[in-house]
């Protein structure tokens, strides 16, 4: 896969991988991860579709000094901007956990027209209701990082907080690649104190409520849309897309068996089977 920059108005980097030729598909990960999330599909996407895997701001290889806003809206802002660039005025994108809100929020802004709309596993309108233990334990670290000194402690706390056993934990199969998942996703976080400053920001930014004001975005969608979710993700349960997929105009609620949190580690095939005929 060829390494790539986006640079947005604000000087905001943003790091991607794309692979494969035709029409372009973004994949944006979830809340802590990186583009390697969805490494389980990339081979058999790249047949039909030039595969475009950014690392969110915050994430990987992409943006994180500590002179950014890191709110919602600029978040937001940034990923609409990139995909304008990357794969035009409209845009087929996918998006999973953080990665879907920051979609759906661009849209909600009218900053994004996407053409085709997948959305994974995510809290959509509701409160977030599993892994609440684990990201409470990262909010209340990564508040504290705002404090001098802190930063860089707190930045190697990360690193030994989230282990690669997590990966195994967050797959219903247990599949053992995804340790190699969250060794890369957390590779870099320790004692960086830019990242754990500018992670303090984004917390306090980042709404935790549940996002009501979705229930009157989801009828003005007028992008097909396809929720695509897990059967066995205790956090982002079914009802919640069932609720959404009542007031999509263009709606279909598609499930994967047996598959959790990481879905593309759960059923790599079957997730690619039905991204394939969305969007193909």
């Amino acid at each position: 896969m060829r390494l790539r920059l986006y640079h947005h108005g604000d000087g905001a980097r943003v790091a991607y991988r794309e692979t494969g030729t035709g029409p372009g598909l973004a994949l944006l990960h979830s809340l802590g991860l990186s583009h390697r999330e969805f490494e389980p599909i990339v081979e058999q996407l790249s047949t039909r579709f030039r595969v475009v895997l950014p690392d969110l701001p915050l994430h990987g290889d992409s943006e994180d000094r500590p002179r950014h806003p890191y709110s919602p809206d600029w978040l937001a802002d940034v990923i609409a901007g990139f995909c304008a660039e990357t794969l035009g005025p409209r845009p087929l994108v996918a998006g999973h956990d953080l990665g879907a809100e920051l979609l759906l929020r661009a849209i909600a802004r009218g900053r994004l027209e996407p053409r085709r709309l997948v959305l994974m596993p995510n809290r959509l309108h509701r409160a977030e209701q599993g892994h609440r233990a684990t990201r409470a334990l990262w909010r209340g670290a990564t508040t504290a990082a705002a404090l001098p000194v802190l930063d860089r402690v707190l930045a190697r706390s990360a690193a030994i907080v989230f282990r690669p056993a997590l990966g195994e934990k967050l797959s219903v199969q247990r599949n053992p690649a995804a340790r190699d998942l969250v060794r890369h996703a957390f590779m870099d976080v320790g004692g960086n104190g830019n990242r754990a400053r500018s992670w303090a920001k984004f917390v306090r930014r980042w709404p935790t409520e549940p996002q009501r004001q979705l229930l009157d975005l989801y009828p003005r969608i007028d992008a097909p849309t396809l929720l695509l979710w897990a059967d066995q993700d205790a956090g982002h349960p079914l009802e919640s897309a069932r609720e959404a997929l009542d007031l999509l105009p263009d709606g279909q609620l598609r499930t994967l068996a047996d598959t959790g949190f990481l879905i593309a580690y759960d059923d790599s095939v079957g997730l690619a089977r039905e991204l394939i005929s969305f969007c193909g």
